[in-house]
């Protein structure tokens, strides 16, 4: 009942401010059959115009322009947007921000646009509103990995990672190539869904319950995981937060200063691109299993989407639904895929993506982390995670900073989040 009641007041905060706004004169976006499509990743609007092309080819009434802006920009100018009712006709949708959006009667009902059974089932979740409901129709899936410099392994005379390694072969590795060359080992900084959630997740440990309505950080098994990779910042192979402040893990390990840190699949072409000169350098593996995990095998790999979608209150909400439709198809999927964008999610075309690599002459084996998405953990969200994300990511950084203790610093982010649901 609480919920239904939060989705309400939610919904009448957006519908006042909409017609308050309205009533001041705010324009729709353009007219005639132009949409707008708006993402937040300058690294795939070729991608999405390749898309938007192939659609307009066969549609050739409508104009479609793709608008990349930066993330921060990106949720400002959608949050204004959708309470003056100016929404883009179409645009991305992060699992972070659906509940926010479509529990307040934003976002068009996609439900029908999509058969479940094709698309991965993490991202038909993500896709979804509290009331179970598709608001989005889903656009890719990704998977953490972990990326690795041959140049600095062989100058260590280290082994290359491989399935079988664990967080103990992590660290000796690390340990060797900075005694052997002074070179950073594993970077791991501070980040959730590229950090520590994976060490918990293999640790057998959890972040919320299975339904999302209470935090789990007091769990030993997830304490344990949280302790150590906050811990690992103490190793000399190492660097320190404040260091990360200054440079980036990527920086680091592209400037062959770093031998391995992990990021998302959804940015290996971006790497690829920037790093031309790095090519044949690096490569990628899954990520290392906790060897003795409290619950287990000691396998896990934190893996999210995106989804597309369009206002339900938009002018031009029917042709945007077309497109949609489009998006989600086997051929718009393929297609993405095959732009190396990101890895579809659509079930069966991972090929599309991987291909792509040997395609461009990037002498990486993306094809090596696919088998994570066989124990993949779905990102942890829930409708309270806009408020309580930002004070954990606060929370874990004063646990750096040792201006809290590791034990009590995790007791305060379980209150943090056990209040933030409550508030909902």
């Amino acid at each position: 009942m609480k919920r239904n009641m939060k989705q309400r007041a939610a919904a009448l905060v957006f519908g006042i401010m909409a017609l308050g706004l309205t009533a001041c004169g705010a324009k729709g976006t353009d007219g005639g059959n132009k949409l707008i499509f708006q993402i937040w990743n300058q690294g795939q609007k070729a991608g999405m115009e390749e898309l938007a092309a192939a659609y307009t080819k066969e549609h050739p009434e409508v104009e479609i322009e793709v608008q990349a802006l930066g993330w921060d920009e990106y949720w400002t100018k959608l949050e204004a947007s959708a309470v003056s009712n100016t929404m883009p006709d179409i645009f991305w949708m992060h699992s972070n921000q659906m509940f926010k959006y479509a529990d307040a009667g934003m976002l068009a009902d996609c439900t029908d646009l999509v058969n479940a059974e094709n698309f991965d089932s993490g991202a038909v979740e993500n896709a979804k509103g509290s009331d179970g409901n598709m608001y989005g129709v889903p656009k890719d899936k990704d998977i953490v990995a972990l990326l690795y410099n041959k140049e600095v392994f062989d100058a260590a005379g280290a082994k290359y990672p491989n399935e079988d390694w664990t967080w103990e072969d992590l660290e000796e590795t690390s340990e060797k190539i900075f005694q052997e060359t002074g070179k950073f080992g594993y970077m791991a900084y501070s980040h959730d869904q590229i950090g520590y959630w994976n060490f918990v997740y293999q640790n057998g440990g959890t972040i919320l319950n299975e339904d999302g309505s209470a935090p789990t950080y007091t769990d030993p098994a997830t304490k344990e995981a949280i302790a150590y990779y906050i811990g690992l910042q103490e190793k000399e192979w190492c660097p320190t937060q404040a260091q990360f402040a200054n440079t980036g893990a990527s920086e680091l390990f592209f400037s062959g200063q770093g031998a391995m840190y992990y990021a998302g699949s959804w940015d290996l072409v971006n790497l690829c691109k920037t790093y031309g000169d790095m090519n044949g350098k690096w490569d990628v593996a899954v990520l290392p299993k906790c060897p003795n995990p409290k619950n287990g095998d000691g396998r896990a790999s934190i893996s999210n989407s995106v989804s597309y979608a369009t206002s339900a209150k938009g002018k031009k909400k029917e042709a945007a639904m077309d497109f949609l439709a489009y998006l989600g198809s086997e051929e718009g999927q393929r297609l993405q895929g095959e732009t190396g964008v990101a890895i579809p999610a659509f079930n069966g075309l991972e090929d599309t993506w991987v291909q792509t690599f040997a395609e461009n002459g990037y002498d990486i084996h993306a094809e090596n982390i696919l088998p994570m998405f066989h124990y993949n953990v779905k990102y942890l969200t829930n409708p309270s995670r806009p408020a309580w994300e930002p004070k954990v990511e606060v929370g874990v950084l004063d646990i750096y900073a040792g201006n809290i203790s590791v034990e009590d610093g995790i007791e305060n982010i379980q209150d943090i989040v056990t209040e933030e649901i409550r508030k909902y």
